[in-house]
């Protein structure tokens, strides 16, 4: 089930309004806080990424989030329209060189924090998937 299908300008004012408010539309799911923590971040991080590193902060391209909610997943997609990028290719933000840079976190973050992610259209696009575990109680 499609729970969001937005199309959002390249602007970074708008980034974390728009991550909260896509997850007023995912209270139905009952999530713990942790999980909702960590799919805020994930989600954020992918936007900003998309606006910033993906489109070049240009306000005349525009980013897609798609967030499909299967049975036991909730699967969140971004797509820019920049030119892409090799994931492979980042530098690895636990290297020692590589520790007190300021930036080059979020690719790495998603990539411990979700179950399987998905590098698609020489980059344009991630999907990410998480495994959801219902709150108890």
């Amino acid at each position: 089930m499609t729970i969001v299908d937005e199309i959002i300008p390249s602007d970074m004012a708008l980034a974390s309004d728009f991550v909260s408010g896509v997850f007023e539309k995912l209270l139905f799911l009952s999530l713990d806080d942790a999980t909702v923590f960590n799919l805020k971040l994930c989600l954020h991080e992918a936007v900003v990424n998309a606006i910033k590193h993906g489109n070049k902060l240009n306000n005349a391209l525009r980013v897609h989030i798609i967030i499909n909610n299967e049975t036991n997943k909730l699967i969140m997609e971004v797509t820019d329209q920049g030119a892409g990028f090799d994931h492979n290719a980042l530098p690895d933000p636990t290297d020692e060189k590589n520790i007190m840079k300021y930036s080059g976190r979020g690719v790495y973050l998603i990539k411990n924090i979700m179950d399987d992610v998905k590098f698609i259209n020489n980059g344009q696009t991630i999907k990410m998937v998480k495994v959801l575990k219902k709150e108890e109680g």
